[in-house]
């Protein structure tokens, strides 16, 4: 009987039931993510060896070509994993290296030692392998989306262990489709990348949007992402398999070793889409990148603070978009920032350019304390370097911080499918509601010295309550006689006690 996402993920929650407080919370995907992938892939192999050696022989079955997925070396079978007992954790290890080595595009996926976990010992292990032997995870027993949702779930979970940190590498479901939205109106053959790729969240959501919201086919899309901490991008690389993607995550720092480039022309590589929430404010090697070779830090004579990345970020993510002259076509990025961007007085001098450049195609201000790690309001910068000739010289405000976009929950907020729909619309409409969105011209935006405060363009203010006149008069005299015949009162009784 197949079985259904809901007991799926309460299948692969389990597992950080096996081995809590043998591992620190925060270290749960570490050894958790690795096991669920290596399962998936064991038993995806399993099943296609078995029709190659039906219709090819024993002799051709483990041809290189006849699988769309890592093959899994002899002795290394979800099954041979079960049955050792004893020293489970160097078993695992060694099981993990031999996938790699069969599978060199694997490299930097497994990053957890099972051995240096001291306190996961052979009872532990072999019981969360027997554990996740309970259900088969080939495509034909539970399709690569559904495993995929569970597996994202399983991220979220573990981002949500980890409190603050886990942040560091996740962002909210609901934020990650609006910036997709944003972007839109895909085809077969983009390119999507995303700079500072977390667990991936962003090119998966992607993918999800184009297959069922626009009936494409992912297979034709190219996914590529950057990302800092290795652990981190080897779940991006992982995520991305278990979602039948081929994609590539490359790991190091966007901004001082971009991975994506063109050496022969000094270029960094141009994408149709860019999706990305960076780290916001953080430090960057500014002193090292004085003269960076592709010139993506050309927006004024003074580079950003080296304590505030934010600018820095946004530039290098302008230069990997397309351009028409030398590409055909343009490119969009939605790009999450701090408030700060949009005001800060001195980053003035990097937001003239990308205004008189006119690659500024909307921004939506957000409700605070949308993100794990972070409590405060947040925007979408969109950027569009081929603007329709209706948006050129125009940016659409909008104002998405109010009670009606998003809810409440126990610790942090979050945007509601209605209210998304709400953004979405204004955007695409191009509108102008009352409180909520407005067109401005850039003229408007130079006259406010390049300030782009959502404030000044959108009235926010909460709207004044009709006053009935003649129904605060009637009120006011009511009150007047009420006081007058209190008055009366008591002067009687200063009259009876002879006071003046």
């Amino acid at each position: 009987m197949p079985i259904s996402l809901g007991d799926l993920e309460s299948h692969l929650f389990k597992c950080a039931d096996i081995i809590r407080d043998a591992v620190d919370p925060t270290d749960y995907k570490e050894y958790i993510l690795p096991l669920v992938y290596y399962k998936s892939i064991s038993d995806e192999f399993e099943k296609q060896y078995a029709e190659n050696e039906e219709e090819y022989g024993e002799e051709f079955a483990r041809r290189e070509n006849l699988y769309d997925i890592p093959i899994v070396p002899e002795g290394y079978l979800w099954d041979d994993l079960r049955a050792v007992s004893d020293n489970v954790d160097q078993a695992l290890n060694e099981a993990f290296d031999a996938l790699v080595e069969e599978n060199p595009e694997l490299q930097g996926v497994f990053r957890a030692d099972y051995i240096d976990a001291d306190a996961l010992d052979d009872d532990r292990l072999g019981r969360l392998v027997e554990h996740l032997d309970t259900y088969d995870l080939d495509r034909d027993s539970v399709p690569p989306d559904m495993l995929g949702e569970a597996y994202m779930d399983l991220v979220r979970h573990f981002a949500s262990e980890e409190g603050k940190d886990g942040g560091q590498f996740f962002t909210p479901p609901n934020i990650v489709n609006l910036c997709v939205r944003l972007v839109d109106d895909f085809e077969d053959g983009m390119t999507f990348h995303d700079p500072t790729a977390g667990s991936g969240g962003m090119l998966i959501e992607a993918a999800r949007y184009y297959r069922e919201e626009q009936g494409g086919d992912p297979s034709k899309l190219t996914f590529t992402g950057q990302e800092l901490y290795p652990n981190v991008a080897a779940i991006a690389k992982m995520n991305l398999s278990i979602h039948g993607l081929d994609g590539e995550i490359e790991r190091e720092d966007s901004l001082s070793n971009p991975a994506f480039t063109n050496d022969e022309e000094n270029e960094l590589t141009r994408f149709d889409r860019v999706l990305a929430n960076f780290p916001f404010s953080a430090d960057w090697a500014k002193d090292d990148l004085q003269d960076d070779p592709y010139g993506r830090f050309d927006w004024h004579e003074k580079l950003p603070r080296a304590d505030r990345g934010d600018y820095a970020f946004i530039m290098h993510m302008a230069k990997q978009l397309k351009r028409p002259d030398p590409d055909g076509s343009g490119g969009k990025a939605a790009i999450v920032i701090p408030h700060g961007v949009l005001f800060r007085k001195h980053e003035a001098r990097y937001r003239k350019p990308m205004l008189e450049n006119d690659m500024v195609e909307a921004i939506v201000g957000l409700p605070e304390n949308l993100f794990q790690n972070n409590s405060i309001p947040s925007a979408v910068l969109v950027l569009n370097t081929d603007k329709p000739a209706e948006r050129e010289g125009k940016v659409q405000f909008i104002h998405a911080a109010d009670e009606a976009f998003y809810e409440e929950l126990s610790n942090q907020n979050e945007l509601t499918v209605d209210g998304l729909n709400h953004i979405i619309e204004n955007f695409q409409g191009w509108t102008t509601e009352e409180r909520v969105s407005r067109t401005v011209s850039l003229n408007e935006i130079r006259e406010n010295d390049y300030n782009l405060n959502i404030a000044l363009y959108v009235d926010t203010t909460e709207p004044e309550e009709d006053i009935d006149v003649q129904e605060e008069l009637a009120k006011l005299r009511e009150l007047q006689s009420e006081r007058d015949e209190i008055e009366r009162t008591m002067n009687e009784q200063m009259e009876a006690l002879k006071y003046e």
